[in-house]
């Protein structure tokens, strides 16, 4: 009886022992995660000399530093943004929202210069507004710079291991199948259906206008975010808004709550909170909903649009039993993340630029007048088409300086997946690289000193002419990860901005407010809202 009642005491000693070693490692790893990992990164980079704020917090980082700066800018506008608002008090709109935005990194690239770091949660940033770094991180082909890793895990449900969020060959690979679809040559041939779809809603409009006296007060934002939806959902899925109308809303409705969560704090995603449950319910209908798109094809022979191809490439990897597909990755799943960065891209981010377009030119008279008449003499009575597309030099200009001012996407972010090295910094594996798109876009170094001020004609001679770096005006990203839908964002702009000039005059009505917002990209708070009148 002793002798098992000493058994049983050692057992639990070596439970004990056992449980309490795993504590200590579990500890340790904790401690490496939180402070000793970040430590090292910053450590390395301080060495070279690059400054920042100190974190604030092991767990926040700066992240708590940064809402603090935000919420006293809110209250005090800072004397540059008083400044620049007296030197353009003959504009109607003030173009100096990156300061207010973001004034964290206006606040440090001040103090610390255009090369600093900071913390978001866990995650080191290394903020770059330095021209000549951003053309060397450009320039840069090899795949041991991609994309963040917060971007598929903590923006997951949003972006999955789609092309936006994925590296290596298995970013490759996707690039390969998706990008050949936005070629020029094949935007070209999608012409017509953007033309039918924005007639559509002109008709629409055009009726409302004679309803009510010729002149109506629209909140084009809405419609337009409807417009290239089914402008997408045709093009690449074969099939209209209308069928996906219950998916384009959840993913708005994600892509608004997880842009109240911050990213790089550990655990935070796992934590049922209110914002977490509503987004593991939006991301599990959402892919629900893909799904059955998905799994409806798989069995009529379709024409080889952008779904079937995806398809066809899934089919792929599930004949050579996954071979190529990450280990947390089915061939359903990358249908699926595919499908919703395609879908979340590519009618979000243009119907804003199509919006803020429109409100530029509502703003700028003189300008919407010049465009008008361009696109009247180019088209006359008839539809727009390819070549006439190509005729219209002013819209081109004015677009290229809507997405200068209010580029829809507000960072190119890439984290070194092994150590890299860009304009002699020795930049450490894990740290996350930033460059605010919009401070880059307003620099009056690089575009002068009407780089706050809407001027389409610095776009006269084409990009290349516009500013003394060229390098510099980057709303589509850059280097080998620059957005594949470009040629088709583009043209789809022109078509809807063209169609709306032919048909209506538009000015701002005095219940708009000019208030940007980031919210994973730029968009009016309020929306924005237009009088028009028929033409």
């Amino acid at each position: 009886m002793e002798i098992e009642q000493l058994l049983i005491v050692s057992a639990k000693m070596i439970l004990s022992l056992v449980l309490g070693g795993y504590l200590v490692l579990l500890f340790a790893h904790v401690i490496k995660i939180l402070y000793l990992h970040p430590r090292k990164l910053r450590s390395k980079l301080q060495s070279q000399g690059i400054k920042g704020p100190s974190p604030s917090s092991f767990l926040y980082g700066n992240l708590l530093d940064i809402n603090k700066i935000q919420l006293q800018n809110q209250k005090q506008p800072s004397q540059e943004t008083n400044n620049q608002e007296l030197e353009e008090n003959s504009y109607p709109l003030q173009h100096t929202w990156p300061s207010t935005v973001f004034p964290h990194i206006k606040q440090w690239q001040i103090q610390y210069g255009s090369v600093f770091m900071y913390s978001a949660g866990t995650i080191q940033i290394l903020c770059v507004t330095d021209v000549e770094m951003m053309k060397e991180i450009s320039q840069s082909t090899s795949l041991n710079l991609g994309k963040p890793s917060y971007l598929s895990r903590d923006h997951g449900p949003l972006l999955g291991q789609g092309i936006f969020s994925s590296n290596g060959p298995y970013w490759a690979h996707q690039r390969k199948t998706i990008a050949p679809e936005f070629y020029l040559n094949k935007v070209k041939e999608m012409v017509k259906l953007m033309v039918e779809s924005t007639s559509k809603m002109i008709e629409s409009w055009d009726e409302k206008t004679r309803n009510s006296e010729g002149k109506l007060d629209v909140k084009v934002d809405d419609y337009l975010k409807s417009l290239t939806a089914d402008i997408i959902s045709r093009a690449c899925f074969g099939s209209s808004y209308a069928e996906g109308e219950r998916i384009f809303l959840k993913l708005q409705t994600l892509q608004m709550v997880l842009s109240k969560v911050p990213i790089g704090v550990p655990g935070l995603r796992h934590i049922p909170s209110k914002h977490n449950r509503e987004i593991w319910r939006l991301d599990k209908e959402i892919k629900a909903m893909m799904l059955k798109i998905v799994r409806a094809r798989r069995n009529p022979t379709y024409e080889k649009d952008l779904l079937q191809l995806l398809l066809d490439a899934a089919k792929g990897y599930e004949e050579s039993d996954g071979d190529g597909l990450p280990a947390d990755v089915s061939a359903e799943t990358f249908v699926v993340d595919n499908c919703k960065s395609i879908y979340f891209a590519g009618h979000e981010n243009t119907a804003h630029t199509a919006s803020w377009c429109l409100l530029l030119l509502a703003a700028y008279p003189e300008w919407q007048a010049r465009a008008r008449t361009e696109a009247l003499d180019v088209c006359g009575s008839e539809l727009p088409n390819d070549s006439m597309l190509r005729q219209m030099k002013v819209l081109t200009m004015i677009i290229h300086e809507t997405l200068r001012l209010y580029p829809p996407v507000a960072f190119v972010v890439r984290e070194a997946l092994q150590d890299v090295s860009f304009k002699r910094i020795e930049i450490p594996k894990g740290t996350n690289i930033e460059i605010p798109i919009p401070i880059l876009h307003q620099q009056p170094e690089i575009w002068g000193p009407d780089a706050h001020q809407f001027n389409p004609e610095r776009f006269n001679k084409g990009i290349a002419k516009a500013c003394k770096v060229p390098s510099a005006y980057i709303p589509f990203g850059i280097g080998s990860r620059t957005c594949a839908g470009q040629n088709f964002a583009m043209i789809e702009v022109k078509v809807i901005v063209s169609m709306m000039l032919s048909r209506f005059a538009f000015s701002l009505s005095p219940g708009y407010q000019h208030s940007p917002v980031f919210r994973f990209v730029l968009e009016p708070e309020h929306g924005i809202n237009l009088y028009l009148l028929r033409v």
